[in-house]
C-alpha cells in the first residue's frame, strides 16, 4: 500500500485518563495508539460516559478497574491473536457516545464504519444464491429477518419444484416458525395502480401460517382528508397508472394516488434486498426472493418438458417474460397466461453475497431501525402481539444507532471524503475483542474437510431470547437482547449507577475472565476450519441510501459517495454491471443530479492525459423496464429511461463520451457499453406430438394442472391421512393421463428423454455444438422453435482493479444514489487476501474476492463457464462457511486474468460483435444500431412482429397476424426448408456466451422519450 490509511482518532473515542489527543500527540501504527492508557474498550468507554456526571464518585473505581482489567485484556488479545494488542471498539452494554457512528466520522458519510475480520462469498445468479438461503433458513434457530422490494411466498428456492416441495419460501418460513423462530419481514407497499407486486398477498399468505411470522408493508399511500371526502378519489381507484397516464396527470392527482409524507410524494420505493438469519448470517445484493429471479448461469429461456412435466423448472407465474406480459394477478400464482409453447421466458442475470462477522451488526442495526420506524409510524396502534418493536444489543462490532431525525433537522449531504488510500484493503487484520463467539454445528456437507476452511459461525449477541419479551409495563418486543427505553434506539441501554458500581465491576471482571477460555476454544475451532484466523479477515463497510420518509433519519447517500471515491482512486479499470445507467457529468444535465458520471470523466481524462492504459466496462440491459413494443404509449417510461441513459452515455452535449471527445481523446479507447442476450429452443418437437396423441391430453392443459398442484398454498397439507402426497388428491387427472402417455413415446435422439428440452448449454464452455443437436418436426418446425430474448441485467456491482467490490441493491441512477428517493443498501468489500495476477501484462497483486468475482462474471458472459446443473450443487451453492471455488490457472481462467491485456480486450470485443451480428440477422432484436429513426424501427422490427396496423388518424384499421411470433427467427432471412435450418444453426454456432454490443446509435435521430406524449416534472424525476 503506497499510502497508509490513518483512522480518525475519534473512531474509537478517548482512553481512560486521556483527553482527546491532538494530531501531533497521536501516533498510529497498524491501528494502534502508543499513548498513556492506550487500551480501548469497555472500561475507557464506560468511564467516559459517567465521568462528567459522577466524576467524583467513580474516578477512583475506574482507575482500579482499568488496572485490573488491563492485564487481562492484553493477555486475552495476545493469547487469541498471537501478537500485541490492536485497537478495538468494544463497549457492549454501554451507550455508544464516542462519536464513532456519527456520519461525519465514518468513511463516505455512512452510518456504518469499516469492519475487519469478516467472511464473505459471492453468488452469481439466483440458483446458487437461493440454495444458500434455503440452507440458512433450514438451520435457523432464533430469528429470520427479511427486507425485500418484493417477496413471493410461492417461490421455490431449489429446483425442480417437483423434487423440492419443502424448499418453497412459505413452507420454509412456516417450518421455522413452528420451531420457535421469530420471522420479521418488511416489504415495499406498492402503488396498486402502477405495479403488480401484490404485497398484500405476501403479508396475508405468510401471516396466516403462524403467529411467529410478522410482515410490515411500507409506505402507506394514503390521500389526505380533503381528497378522501371528494369524488376525485373514486375516479382514481380503478385507474391503471401507465407511463402515459402518469405523464398526463396533474400533481394533485399524483399526490392522491401515491400519498404524501411530510411534503414528499411517496412514489419512491424500499428497494433493499436483505436476509439475516439468527443475527449471524446475512444475505444481500441484487436478488429479491420473488418470481423471475431464480436462474442458472446459462440462463435457459425455454421450459417445455414434453416427456416429463415434473422436470418443469419455472412453474406457474415463474415462467415469465415481462416484455411480453408482465406479472398479472400474482396472488393466484398458478394462473399464467404466457404460453410456454410459443413464448420464451426472460433470463435474469444478478449478483448477491453472503457474509458473517462484525459487519453483520450494521445490517442488523439497519433492519431494527427500519422495523421500529415503521412500527412507530403505523403498527403501534394495532396492539397486536404479533407486531412489536425489535431490540438490539450491540456486540463486538460496536455498531451504530442512527438517531431519529428531529422535526427541525436538516438534510445531511456529506461531501465526498478525501481519505488517502481509503479504498485499498488493510494490510493486516484487526482483532475485535469482545464477547466470545459460540460454536455453531453445521449440518453435514457434501464437501471434504479441505473445502470447508472458511467462514466462522458467529453466535447471536449475548442474552438472546426467543419469542416475545414482555416489559414491566406489559409492552412487548421481538428479537435479541433486552428491550430499550425507546424501541427506535437499538443500544439505548439500561445501566444505572444506583445498581452499584462494585457490582458492575465484578460483572465486567467475570465477563472477561469467562470469555478468555471461550474465545480460545472458539478460535481453536476456527483454526481447524481455516488453518488460521488470517483467512477470514476481510474488511467490509455497509453504505446506504435513506432519508426521513424511508428510515426516519437525515439524508444519507454514502453509496454514491463510495462509487465516486472508488472510481477516482482506481488505478487500472472499473467494471460496472447495473440495471440502469443514469448519471451526470455536471450541473447541465438536470434533472439528473448524481455525479458518478463526472467521476468517470475525470478519471478517464486523467489517464488519457498521462498516457495510461485505463478501461471502464459497463454492462446494462438492452431495454430497461421491460417494455415490449417501444413505440407504444405504454412504453413511455422505458423510452424516458433510455433517453436519460443515452444522454448520460453519448448524447445531449454533456454525456460522458462527448466530454471525453471534447478534450481530443477517443472515448471508445477508455469506456465501452455492452448488453446481454441469449437464445434457446422450445421442445415442441415430435416428442410433444407423440405424448399428446398417446395420452389424449393437450400439453398446455396438462401443464396447467401441474402448476395448480405444485403451487398449492403452504397451509394445504402436503400429505394426506394415507401418507400419500396430498397433491395427488387434487384434480390432476389430465396431468396423470399425460404423464402415463409419455411412457410409451420414443426417445427420439434425446428429444423424448428431456435431454434437449433446452439448448442453452450450446453457447457455454463444453456444451454441444448446436449444429449437432437433433430435431424431429412435431407441432412446429425447428426454425420456428428457436427463440431469443434480452438477458436482463439486474446486478448492482462495481469492481475496481481486482481489489475492491461494491455490491448491493442500488441502481446507478438518482432514485438509488441520491438518498432521498429509494432506500438502498450496499457493501464495500476489501479483501486483503492477495493473489498473483497481471494488469496490462505486468505483475499485479490482486485480491481474492474481487478478482474471482470479476473473472467469474467475465467468463460467464463470454461463454467460458460450463452450464450449471441445478441438481448437482457444488461449493458455490453453499452459504457462508464453505468458500467459493474457482479454477485458478485453467485455460479459461488465463483468458480473463488480465483485463487490460490486448488479447483479452480483443476477445471481449470480437465476441460481443460476433454475437451481435448473429442475433441481429436471426431475430431482428431492438434496440439495434441499424434502427436510427422510427421508420427504421418499423422496417427492422414492427413489420415482422407487430400484430395490427393503424391508419394515419391513429385508429386501428384491421387486425393482422404478426408475420412472426415475438422473439422468434425471421425465417425469410434464410433459405426455405432444411437448408434454412442448416444456415440458421451455422449462424447460431458462432454465438459464444451472452455478451453483445450496446447499440449506441439506436434512434439517435429521434427524440425517444417525447414521441407521442411529453414528460412532466413528475415523470422526469421518477425515471431518473
Amino acid at each position: 500500500m503506497s499510502q497508509e490509511y490513518r483512522e480518525d482518532p475519534l473512531a474509537y473515542g478517548n482512553y481512560h485518563g486521556q483527553s482527546s489527543p491532538s494530531n501531533d500527540q497521536t501516533d498510529y501504527r497498524d491501528g494502534q495508539y502508543d499513548g498513556e492508557g492506550g487500551e480501548r474498550g469497555l472500561i475507557g468507554d464506560t468511564y467516559r460516559k459517567f465521568r462528567g456526571k459522577y466524576s467524583g464518585q467513580v474516578s477512583g473505581l475506574f482507575n482500579t478497574l482499568h488496572g485490573a482489567v488491563h492485564g487481562l485484556g492484553s493477555e486475552l488479545q495476545q493469547r487469541v491473536s498471537g501478537r500485541a494488542s490492536t485497537s478495538s471498539h468494544a463497549h457492549s452494554g454501554s451507550q455508544c457516545d464516542n462519536g464513532m457512528h456519527d456520519q461525519s466520522q465514518n468513511r463516505y458519510g455512512s452510518f456504518g464504519a469499516q469492519r475487519n475480520n469478516n467472511d464473505i462469498k459471492w453468488f452469481v445468479d439466483g440458483c446458487g444464491y437461493m440454495w444458500a438461503v434455503s440452507r440458512a433458513l433450514e438451520q435457523a434457530r432464533e430469528s429470520i429477518w427479511i427486507m425485500d422490494w418484493w417477496l413471493s411466498p410461492e417461490l421455490y428456492l431449489r429446483r425442480p419444484p417437483a423434487k423440492n416441495e419443502q424448499y418453497r419460501i412459505d413452507r420454509m418460513l412456516q417450518a421455522a416458525a413452528q420451531r420457535g423462530v421469530r420471522v420479521n419481514i418488511i416489504v415495499y407497499k406498492e402503488v396498486t395502480q402502477a405495479l403488480t407486486l401484490c404485497s398484500s398477498h405476501t403479508k396475508h399468505a405468510l401471516e396466516k401460517l403462524h403467529p411467529n411470522i410478522a410482515v410490515f408493508r411500507h409506505p402507506d399511500h394514503l390521500p389526505d382528508a380533503q381528497t378522501l371526502q371528494s369524488s376525485f378519489l373514486s375516479s382514481l381507484q380503478n385507474m391503471s397508472l401507465s407511463a402515459k397516464t402518469a405523464a398526463s396527470l396533474p400533481l394533485d392527482a399524483l399526490q392522491a394516488v401515491y400519498g404524501m409524507n411530510d411534503d414528499v410524494i411517496l412514489y419512491w420505493a424500499h428497494h433493499e434486498k436483505l436476509c439475516i438469519v439468527d443475527g449471524r448470517t446475512a444475505f444481500m445484493g441484487g436478488l429479491d426472493l420473488c418470481y423471475g429471479r431464480w436462474d442458472l448461469n446459462q440462463h435457459p429461456i425455454a421450459d417445455c418438458h414434453p416427456s416429463n412435466l415434473d422436470d418443469t423448472v419455472f412453474p406457474g407465474q415463474e415462467y415469465n417474460n415481462a416484455r411480453v406480459l408482465d406479472f398479472q394477478d400474482v396472488s393466484h400464482w398458478q394462473n399464467n397466461k404466457l404460453d410456454r409453447t410459443t413464448n420464451s421466458r426472460m433470463g435474469w442475470s444478478d449478483i448477491s453475497v453472503s457474509l458473517r462477522g462484525p459487519v453483520v451488526e450494521d445490517l442488523r442495526a439497519h433492519f431494527v431501525e427500519r422495523w421500529n420506524f415503521i412500527y412507530n409510524e403505523k403498527y403501534d396502534v394495532r396492539k397486536d402481539v404479533r407486531y412489536s418493536r425489535l431490540t438490539f444489543n450491540e456486540n463486538e462490532a460496536g455498531t451504530y444507532q442512527q438517531r431519529p431525525l428531529s422535526a427541525s433537522a436538516r438534510s445531511y449531504s456529506p461531501a465526498t471524503p478525501s481519505l488517502p488510500g481509503s479504498y485499498q484493503p488493510e494490510t493486516s487484520p484487526q482483532l475485535q475483542t469482545s464477547q466470545p463467539y459460540q460454536q455453531f454445528q453445521r449440518s453435514a456437507s457434501p464437501y471434504s474437510e479441505n473445502d470447508q476452511r472458511s467462514g466462522e459461525y458467529f453466535a447471536p449477541p449475548p442474552q438472546s431470547s426467543r419469542g416475545v419479551n414482555f416489559d414491566e409495563d406489559g409492552s412487548s418486543s421481538r428479537g435479541f437482547g433486552s428491550p430499550s427505553q425507546d424501541g427506535r434506539h437499538h443500544h439505548h441501554h439500561h445501566h444505572h449507577v444506583e445498581q452499584g458500581i462494585d457490582q458492575m465491576a465484578e460483572a465486567v471482571r467475570g465477563r472477561f475472565s469467562d470469555g478468555v477460555q471461550r474465545m480460545e476454544d472458539n478460535f481453536e475451532h476456527h483454526g481447524r476450519l481455516h488453518g488460521g484466523f488470517q483467512d477470514a479477515r476481510i474488511s467490509c463497510q455497509i453504505v446506504r441510501s435513506c432519508c426521513k420518509w424511508s428510515h426516519g433519519v437525515a439524508v444519507e447517500h454514502s453509496i454514491q459517495n463510495a462509487y465516486i471515491d472508488v472510481i477516482q482512486r482506481s488505478q487500472h479499470y472499473i467494471y460496472i454491471e447495473n440495471q440502469f445507467f443514469i448519471t451526470a457529468t455536471g450541473d447541465a444535465q438536470k434533472p439528473v443530479r448524481n455525479k458518478i458520471g463526472a467521476a468517470l470523466v475525470d478519471r478517464i481524462l486523467r489517464a488519457a492525459r498521462n498516457g495510461e492504459k485505463y478501461k471502464v466496462i459497463v454492462i446494462i440491459p438492452a431495454v430497461p423496464g421491460f417494455a415490449g413494443d417501444l413505440k407504444d404509449d405504454a412504453s413511455l417510461g422505458t423510452r424516458a429511461i433510455m433517453e436519460f441513459q443515452y444522454n448520460s452515455i453519448n448524447r445531449g452535449g454533456h454525456s460522458i463520451m462527448e466530454m471525453i471527445a471534447n478534450e481530443g481523446f477517443d472515448p471508445t479507447q477508455y469506456i465501452r457499453f455492452y448488453n446481454l442476450r441469449n437464445y434457446d429452443r422450445i421442445n415442441c418437437s415430435a416428442s410433444m406430438r407423440d405424448a399428446e396423441k398417446s395420452s389424449g391430453v393437450d400439453f398446455g392443459a396438462a401443464q396447467q394442472q401441474y402448476n395448480d398442484s405444485i403451487e398449492l398454498p403452504a397451509d394445504f397439507p402436503s400429505r394426506g391421512d394415507d401418507g400419500q402426497n396430498r397433491a395427488f388428491t387434487m384434480d390432476r387427472q389430465g396431468y396423470e393421463q399425460y404423464q402415463r402417455g409419455t411412457q410409451g413415446t420414443q426417445e427420439r435422439q434425446g428429444l423424448g428423454t428431456g435431454r434437449w428440452d433446452s439448448v442453452s448449454e450450446c453457447y457455454m464452455f463444453g456444451g454441444v455444438d448446436i449444429r449437432s443437436v437433433p430435431w424431429e418436426n412435431g407441432n412446429v418446425s425447428e426454425i420456428d422453435a428457436f427463440v431469443s430474448e434480452e438477458l436482463y441485467v439486474h446486478s448492482k456491482v462495481l469492481i475496481a482493479d481486482d481489489r475492491v467490490v461494491i455490491c448491493g441493491s442500488a441502481n446507478l441512477n438518482d432514485r438509488s444514489q441520491n438518498g432521498n428517493h429509494d432506500s438502498e443498501i450496499a457493501i464495500i468489500v476489501e479483501d486483503p487476501t492477495p493473489i498473483d495476477s497481471f494488469m496490462d501484462g505486468r505483475p499485479w497483486r490482486a485480491t481474492k474476492f474481487a478478482a474471482t468475482l470479476r473473472r467469474q462474471l467475465f467468463r460467464k458472459h463470454l461463454g467460458l463457464l460450463r452450464a450449471q446443473d441445478m441438481q448437482r450443487p457444488d461449493a458455490n451453492f453453499e452459504s457462508i462457511g464453505v468458500p467459493n471455488i474457482y479454477d485458478f490457472g485453467s485455460s479459461e481462467d488465463r483468458l480473463v486474468v488480465d483485463p487490460l491485456s490486448d488479447n483479452f480486450i480483443n476477445l471481449w470485443n470480437s465476441r460481443a460483435h460476433q454475437n451481435t451480428v448473429a442475433f441481429g440477422r436471426a431475430f431482428h432484436p431492438v434496440p439495434h444500431d441499424d434502427v436510427r429513426t422510427w421508420k427504421d424501427y418499423d422496417n427492422f422490427y414492427a413489420s415482422f412482429f407487430k400484430k395490427s396496423e393503424k391508419g394515419a388518424d391513429g385508429k386501428e384499421l384491421r387486425k393482422l397476424p404478426a408475420r412472426y411470433e415475438w422473439g422468434h427467427v425471421v425465417a425469410e432471412n434464410f433459405s426455405q426448408g432444411q437448408q434454412g435450418i442448416v444456415e440458421l444453426k451455422e449462424l447460431l454456432s458462432t454465438i459464444k456466451g451472452t455478451l453483445v454490443e450496446m447499440p449506441l446509435l439506436f434512434l439517435i435521430k429521434e427524440d425517444i422519450a417525447k414521441e407521442g406524449v411529453s414528460l412532466n416534472a413528475f415523470t422526469e424525476e421518477v425515471y431518473t
